[in-house]
């Protein structure tokens, strides 16, 4: 983790306000029909110590339960059981992996309005037992009581030694790129 100091606050997210999604983006024969199942990343811990004077002298850890994952869109239980069994026995082998972390080594920060900042994360991300570097870029608004971050970034799969999925006999076939949304409220703890 990065430095901090005295005057860091710390923060510890609000999962149920929170909102932390990835978009599988899929190739094979449903993808004519924009099936990109969007997946709802529900159980996870994010901890923040800002160090409000100075926001690069912060830090970021998230931990995420890997069997939290599960399918948001409108699709019928069949295909989503069988969707999430893929993911999480098959892709994520949460048995055997049961937390995602992220975790910072560097914070660059530019001030872009009153408590509102324009912040690039650098950290390392462990997923299925590789760690590699990943930078997160997002907006952060600062109020009294609480931290908002949100963005959007994207890795690999095969980064993290995951395979890539196909499901529906081959009908939908998973493409290597995954774009993750979040848009997370964390609370000041004392």
């Amino acid at each position: 983790m990065g430095s901090t100091t005295e005057a860091s606050v710390h923060y510890v997210t609000d999962s149920k306000a929170s909102q932390f999604t990835t978009q599988v983006l899929s190739g094979g024969l449903l993808a004519a029909f924009g099936h990109s199942p969007t997946i709802a990343i529900r159980d996870f811990l994010g901890e923040a110590e800002v160090n409000p004077d100075d926001l690069e002298r912060s830090s970021v850890k998230i931990t995420i339960a890997s069997s939290s994952l599960a399918v948001k869109d409108d699709i019928s239980d069949k295909d989503r059981r069988e969707i999430e069994r893929v993911m999480q026995e098959e892709i994520l082998e949460v048995s055997t992996y049961p937390e995602i972390a992220y975790e910072s080594t560097n914070i660059a920060a530019t001030k872009t309005g009153e408590g509102q900042y324009s912040v690039t994360l650098n950290g390392d991300l462990t997923m299925h037992g590789v760690t590699r570097s990943l930078t997160v870029p997002a907006r952060v608004v600062l109020a009294e009581d609480s931290l908002r971050a949100f963005g959007i970034f994207s890795l690999m799969q095969t980064d993290y030694d995951l395979k890539l999925a196909s499901v529906a006999a081959g009908a939908l076939k998973v493409k290597d790129e995954l774009k993750f949304s979040f848009n997370i409220l964390a609370r000041k703890k004392e």
